[in-house]
């Protein structure tokens, strides 16, 4: 079947999947910062809803590959390595940036070259960027309405 002749897949959401060091720190975080709930939580795997927006978290904990000699031989291949931890981003698009941005300032999650609004982009969005207990970026934005 060629590319023409497909069919609309239907696609309707994406996912971020972001990897973390420790999933329950991390679940603890989103609740306590970012006002995530934890719909499934293990050591492993983690689903965050907030209002219509969801998130996933993984567990990016190997440390293995510290100990490893020779990586030519043995390369580093488990997926989960504690450094690709922190190395994701997301956008969050929301109704109100200035709020949801007033929340995060007081939360302590702002990026630090954040200044004290929502920057407007030439792109036509008003957004302002957060890290998280790993340093995975969250982008919050608003669409210009004009």
């Amino acid at each position: 079947m060629s590319r023409s002749e497909r069919r609309p897949a239907g696609l309707h959401r994406t996912i971020p999947a972001l990897p973390v060091r420790d999933v329950r720190a991390s679940c603890a975080h989103y609740r306590d910062r970012f006002g995530f709930e934890a719909r499934h939580e293990t050591d492993g795997f983690a689903v965050l809803v907030r209002d219509a927006s969801v998130l996933h978290l993984w567990g990016a904990s190997d440390e293995s590959w510290r100990t490893r000699g020779d990586l030519t031989r043995r390369p580093i291949c488990s997926g989960a390595e504690s450094f690709i931890a922190g190395t994701a981003s997301c956008r969050i698009e929301v109704t109100d940036v200035d709020a949801m941005f007033e929340e995060l300032q007081h939360a302590d999650v702002l990026h630090p070259t954040v200044g004290d609004q929502a920057a407007t982009t030439d792109f036509g969005t008003r957004e302002f960027a957060t890290l998280d207990l790993d340093g995975n970026l969250l982008t919050f934005f608003q669409r210009d309405p004009a």
